[in-house]
């Protein structure tokens, strides 16, 4: 699986009224000092990706080069209960919490 299917497959999981930052989608992948990375991933991603529920790590929403992308992710989250103060959405209210169950089963290295 490749870095950015596993970034698509967890940002699937990630349930409506709640965000992750780019920074824990990073480090729920497993790659934790690739923040950046995922927000190269959702640039681009399938539109089956809820990409408006990652936000950066002070819950602001991040630029985004096409004009209507900003208006776009705070229209989408306020629809799902996510009330931003500030331009910013309150991590301590809204910020997902995974259990063991919502994340995805990591492939173990096979022992020689």
């Amino acid at each position: 699986m490749t870095f950015r299917s596993e970034v698509y497959a967890l940002v699937r999981r990630i349930p409506r009224g709640h965000v992750a930052t780019y920074g824990q989608v990073a480090v729920l992948v497993g790659r934790a000092r690739s923040a950046r990375a995922v927000g190269g991933a959702m640039r681009s991603c399938p539109d089956d990706v809820p990409w408006h529920r990652v936000v950066n790590s002070q819950g602001r929403i991040s630029r985004r080069r096409q004009g209507s992308g900003m208006l776009t992710q705070r229209i989408r989250l306020e629809q799902e209960g996510v009330a931003l103060r500030l331009g910013r959405v309150p991590l301590a209210r809204f910020q997902w919490e995974p259990t063991r169950a919502d994340l995805p089963r990591r492939r173990r290295p096979r022992r020689h």
